[in-house]
């Protein structure tokens, strides 16, 4: 076991940070216990590694991690928990959004390095309900991961690495409800995960926009999947998920007090170039997001384009 503190510079919120990495309440990848703490899992370079990372006080955060690769996590853990993010330049320009910044001006946006980490539950939720998606990825990441090194919560699972992807048996992802237009994406993704990863280690000037490019390349990865993946791995804060089932909607009844369109809600969020994925966040984090309930609840869905 090895262990990290971090003390950063006003107030920190793991639990925000973090939030986006889970895949819904029974990710084997991701569990929070009884005393608030958030246990992770992750396959590094260096190998498996679980980690428990819980805010010790306002400012500070102890991490600590079990596995081949716990030091390669704790001396990433910085990043992960946004101590990277620059948001020294965000002006919120509506009203709404400041409101939203002085109440959670303690979010920062993370990145965990993992690409493909972040792209393939990200396919699984493309065009399907977010709850068939989770259902989806905790059934492979529990039959076809490795058990969680340390004293991880037993539900927890490492990924399976590109070369076990790719290993899965058709009918294996047919029985987790994954159609064939989804497993060629996921197999297409897992077969170019050396160059994928590579991504995350591009100079900050060139990163993102290109990365987000490199990643729309991939057959059957499109704007929205592009940009969740970005969002998680890269820790872009511009990452707009243009073609969600209700993002566009909450913007719109949010800032402007009816539902928008996509192309409507790109104008609407111009101004806040380069940190509309942070406006997102802001909004979400503050409890300011509206979106009127008509039929199912969307917080149950994760419908998107490519």
């Amino acid at each position: 076991m090895r262990e990290r503190t971090l003390t950063f510079p006003g107030l920190v919120s793991p639990g925000h940070t973090l939030a986006p990495q889970r895949r819904g309440p029974g990710d084997p990848c991701f569990q929070i216990d009884a005393d608030g703490a958030i246990w992770r899992t992750s396959l590094q370079p260096t190998g498996p590694v679980t980690a428990r990372i819980i805010r010790t006080a306002p400012d500070t955060v102890v991490c600590r991690a079990w596995g081949d690769a716990a030091a390669e996590f704790l001396e990433n853990l910085p990043a992960l928990l946004g101590a990277d993010d620059d948001a020294s330049g965000f002006q919120p320009a509506h009203p709404t959004v400041e409101r939203a910044y002085c109440r959670a001006r303690h979010l920062r946006i993370g990145r965990t390095g993992r690409v493909l980490e972040a792209l393939i539950p990200a396919v699984l939720e493309q065009r399907v309900q977010g709850v068939e998606a989770f259902r989806s990825w905790r059934l492979l990441v529990t039959k076809f991961g490795t058990p969680a090194p340390g004293p991880a919560p037993a539900v927890m699972r490492v990924p399976p690495s590109a070369e076990q992807w790719r290993a899965i048996p058709s009918w294996e992802y047919h029985r987790a409800n994954v159609d064939p237009g989804r497993m060629r994406t996921l197999l297409g993704c897992a077969a170019r995960a050396d160059a994928l990863e590579r991504l995350a280690s591009r100079p900050p000037a060139v990163l993102l926009e290109q990365a987000r490019e490199a990643l729309r390349s991939l057959p059957g990865v499109g704007v929205w999947t592009a940009a969740e993946t970005a969002q998680r791995a890269l820790g872009d804060a511009d990452a707009l998920s243009v073609g969600d089932y209700h993002l566009s909607s909450m913007i719109g009844w949010t800032l402007l007090g009816r539902p928008i369109d996509d192309d409507a809600m790109v104008d609407l969020l111009e101004p806040a170039r380069p940190h509309r994925y942070r406006v997102v966040r802001l909004l979400e984090v503050s409890g300011l997001a509206r979106l009127p309930r008509r039929g199912p609840r969307l917080a149950r869905y994760r419908i998107s384009g490519l």
